[in-house]
């Protein structure tokens, strides 16, 4: 099992959410003290009491309800592997610029950490943490996203059986995104933390994946298939 620093930083807003439950139990303790080292009660005084309680209970209930409600921070995990880089040499320049820039991009602004490119059922690029292997076996998610040409985002990678296809992908990888590069080749998108894409992210993703799928046609049909 693999150590990491930010397991224990995991839920940065863990303190913000308990705020309401320690001031509320706080503030009962502090009523329950003025109360007992009180020797003569005023009428005015209950009444200042009876309402300091029922603040300091309103203050638990809504700490003990927010820490159900807010949702948490996905816990985000070292991916097993080395990290490298390799592009496919036989590639035209113009189409391996674009792809190294286009995976430096997606490795450093998402939570991507592995990232494999096939196009012409070759692979041509692995960056980032890489896997057990480089052959690529497309199964059936990523033959589904290319006959269809849509993305599909495994959220939680430990929920879906399909997930034994991946096997060239860090072994603890925890959310994938399969990102068609039009209908000829696959972007395979290797997360840290389940839930790590948002809906942002995504239109992003897309949009990068068009525009390399546009730049490989071009330049592949030009020179050729990659040797």
């Amino acid at each position: 099992m693999t150590n990491d620093k930010s397991s224990v930083f995991r839920d940065p807003n863990r303190w913000v959410r308990q705020l309401p439950l320690i001031a509320g139990t706080l503030g009962g303790i502090l009523l329950m003290i003025n109360r007992l080292s009180t020797l003569e009660l005023t009428v005015s005084q209950s009444r200042s009491d009876a309402v300091g309680v029922l603040l300091s209970a309103l203050l638990i209930l809504a700490g003990l309800l927010w820490q159900q409600v807010q949702a948490r921070s996905p816990e985000s995990v070292q991916l097993q592997g080395e990290t490298g880089f390799e592009l496919e040499g036989g590639l035209p320049e113009s189409a391996r610029a674009e792809l190294a820039w286009a995976s430096h991009l997606l490795l450093t602004n998402t939570a991507t950490r592995s990232l494999v490119v096939t196009y012409d059922a070759q692979v041509i690029l692995r960056r980032g943490v890489l896997g057990p292997q480089a052959k690529v076996n497309p199964g059936p998610i990523v033959q589904r996203v290319l006959a269809t040409s849509k993305a599909v985002y495994l959220v939680d990678l430990k929920l879906y059986p399909g997930r034994v296809e991946f096997d060239y992908l860090p072994p603890n990888t925890q959310g994938i995104i399969c990102q068609p590069l039009g209908s000829q080749g696959v972007m395979v998108l290797a997360a840290n933390a389940p839930r790590s894409y948002t809906r942002q992210d995504e239109a992003w993703i897309a949009g990068i994946a068009d525009k390399l799928a546009s730049i490989l046609d071009v330049a592949i049909a030009a020179s050729g298939k990659p040797d």
